[in-house]
C-alpha cells in the first residue's frame, strides 16, 4: 500500500551565494593544479595524511549550470592538497593473516566446504551460487584446497536421497 504524501508547505531551499560560501568552488575542468578528490588520491597511492581538512569543492553536475549559488548537495566532492598527502602504509605480515582468517570464516560455503575469494550472500540464501542454482562453479572464483586428506564436501544429487 502506498504511503499517503504529507500535505504542506515544501522546504525552502538553503542557498548560499557562491561568493559567501566558506571554501573556494571549482568547476570539474576548473581545478587548479595539486588538488585531488579522496578517489584520485587513492589511485595514487597515496592517502590523505597530512590534510587538516578540504580545501576546497569540487562542484556537482548540476550546480554547474547555477554560477551564482553555492552547491549544496550531497554528490558535491571535497578537494585536498596533493603535497600534504602521505604514501598509503602497507599491512605486516601479522596484519595479513588475521585479515586472512577473518575472511576465511566469512567465505566458506556450509553446503560444499569451497572457500571462494569474495564473502557470499549466507544471511539472504544460506549457501553459495553454484549451490543455490545447482550448477559447477568456475575454478577461478575459489580456492583449491592443497590440504592433505580434506577433500570438499560432496553435493548429493535427488536421486542419493531416495535410495
Amino acid at each position: 500500500m502506498p504511503r499517503r504524501r504529507k500535505k504542506g508547505h515544501r522546504r525552502k531551499a538553503n542557498r548560499v551565494p557562491r561568493e559567501n560560501a566558506t571554501l573556494p568552488e571549482y568547476d570539474r575542468s576548473t581545478v587548479p593544479e595539486g588538488l585531488v578528490t579522496r578517489r584520485q588520491l587513492r589511485d595514487l597511492q597515496l592517502s590523505p595524511g597530512g590534510n587538516e581538512g578540504p580545501v576546497a569543492i569540487l562542484r556537482c553536475k548540476l550546480c554547474a549550470t547555477r554560477p551564482q549559488w553555492s552547491c549544496r548537495h550531497p554528490t558535491r566532492g571535497y578537494l585536498l592538497r596533493v603535497d600534504l598527502a602521505k604514501p598509503k602504509q602497507t599491512p605486516t605480515l601479522a596484519q595479513e593473516e588475521v585479515l586472512n582468517r577473518a575472511m576465511a570464516a566469512r567465505s566458506p560455503c556450509p553446503q560444499c566446504r569451497r572457500r571462494y575469494y569474495f564473502c557470499l550472500p549466507l544471511r539472504t540464501q544460506g549457501v553459495c551460487d553454484p549451490c543455490a542454482r545447482d550448477y559447477e562453479p568456475s575454478l577461478d572464483t575459489y580456492f583449491v584446497s592443497t590440504a592433505p586428506g580434506n577433500p570438499p564436501a560432496r553435493r548429493l544429487n535427488r536421486e542419493d536421497h531416495r535410495s
